[in-house]
């Protein structure tokens, strides 16, 4: 009987394993692996895998996403590392893969992909079923939301961080969140950046419809959004970064959001 493969997102085939030792470097994939049932194989995650918080407290920290504590991960001995191309350095993942035998790369950029994703590690992991559960219950909630009225057409700014303020462009997974909604983000990026950096001018907030603040990585509040609002003339509203920027199991509930976020600048 043949062996099944995964194919990660980098194109390198990965087979099952059902004795992982899995340290994950992504917050939202550690998650999702949580979600899965797959909790009790994960022996490493980040400070920023908070989700689910009662599961994740026994599990022990590596450093961050990108100050990743190598010696510690070689003593916990994991057969397996889970690594994003956005959230993670190539040169610290190329370290690690020295001494963790399989490494899964994931990179999921549009709404589908989580799909992709959700297979990807359900198979390599041997939680299968669990992941096409959660597929069919995704598909069926981003079906819901393109079954309804076209919004209106708007042009966006998406803001993830100030001093210096930075935004988000199209071809990032938020900006495919917003398309969703048939809204695009402010074409800033000339050199090609998936982050850019602006600066705030009159010719910028005449073309935009609203602004969106969003609550991670920096922690807009209410406060920035209501002081944004009255010196910009247009809409200004705080987002939940999550619902809008992880992918894995909490992007069900972000398409979901997305919906609450339209009714929102209706």
């Amino acid at each position: 009987m043949t062996t099944p493969e995964f194919v990660d997102a980098i194109g390198q085939r990965h087979a099952r394993c059902l004795d992982a030792r899995i340290v994950s470097l992504v917050p939202s994939i550690t998650e999702l692996l949580c979600d899965l049932g797959l909790a009790g194989r994960l022996v490493g995650r980040t400070g920023f895998c908070i989700h689910p918080a009662t599961t994740v407290a026994t599990i022990p920290k590596v450093g961050g996403t990108k100050d990743v504590n190598i010696d510690k991960i070689r003593q916990l001995a994991p057969t397996h590392l889970v690594v994003n191309v956005d959230e993670n350095e190539k040169p610290t993942v190329d370290l690690l893969a020295q001494f963790v035998p399989h490494v899964v790369v994931t990179h999921p950029l549009v709404p589908e992909d989580n799909l992709a994703l959700a297979r990807l590690v359900g198979g390599v992991f041997g939680a299968d079923e669990a992941a096409a559960s959660w597929c069919e219950a995704f598909g069926r909630e981003l079906a819901a939301l393109r079954a309804l009225p076209p919004a209106p057409a708007r042009t966006v700014l998406y803001c993830i961080w100030k001093d210096p303020w930075m935004t988000v462009s199209a071809d990032t997974y938020i900006g495919a969140m917003l398309h969703e909604l048939g809204w695009q983000v402010a074409p800033l990026a000339q050199d090609g950046s998936r982050y850019p950096r602006f600066a705030w001018s009159q010719e910028l907030v005449d073309q935009l419809d609203a602004v969106l603040l969003s609550s991670e990585p920096y922690r807009f509040t209410e406060e920035h959004a209501d002081a944004l609002e009255r010196q910009i003339g247009k809409p200004v509203l705080l987002v939940d970064g999550e619902m809008m920027s992880w992918y894995g199991s909490r992007a069900l509930a972000g398409v979901r959001y997305l919906r609450e976020l339209r009714a929102r600048l209706a």
